[in-house]
């Protein structure tokens, strides 16, 4: 069964850094993608960040120039390193993994951890 951990999150001021990491465990088949999504009080899910089996990333508009996302694949983590946190960063991050088996990709989350941002 497949398992992703997250880790990393907390409390900080603003300006400062924070660098979450995810690590997935009993992967059958191949990882497409790696991505981290936030989860803000009263807002939907949204994604942040998400990296590809190569090097292709996306963000999130408002993180651009802030997160940098990373894979390292022999392992089967990613890490979030988020740097000029602002309040409105405040939120649940998960961890997200598509496993492809055959035709099928399959998603897969974390728990999640917590981020705060004060101001």
């Amino acid at each position: 069964q497949v398992q992703l951990v997250e880790s990393g999150g907390g409390l900080v001021q603003a300006g400062g850094s924070l660098r979450l990491s995810c690590a997935a465990s009993g992967v059958r088949g191949s990882i497409s993608a790696m991505g981290w999504y936030r989860q803000a009080p009263g807002k939907q899910r949204e994604l942040v960040a998400r990296i590809r089996s190569g090097t292709s990333t996306t963000y999130e508009d408002s993180v651009k120039g802030r997160f940098t996302i990373s894979r390292d694949n022999p392992k089967n983590m990613v890490y979030l390193q988020m740097d000029s946190l602002k309040p409105e960063d405040t939120g649940v991050y998960y961890c997200n993994t598509e496993i492809a088996r055959g035709f099928t990709n399959f998603n897969y989350w974390g728990q999640g951890t917590q981020v705060t941002v004060s101001s």
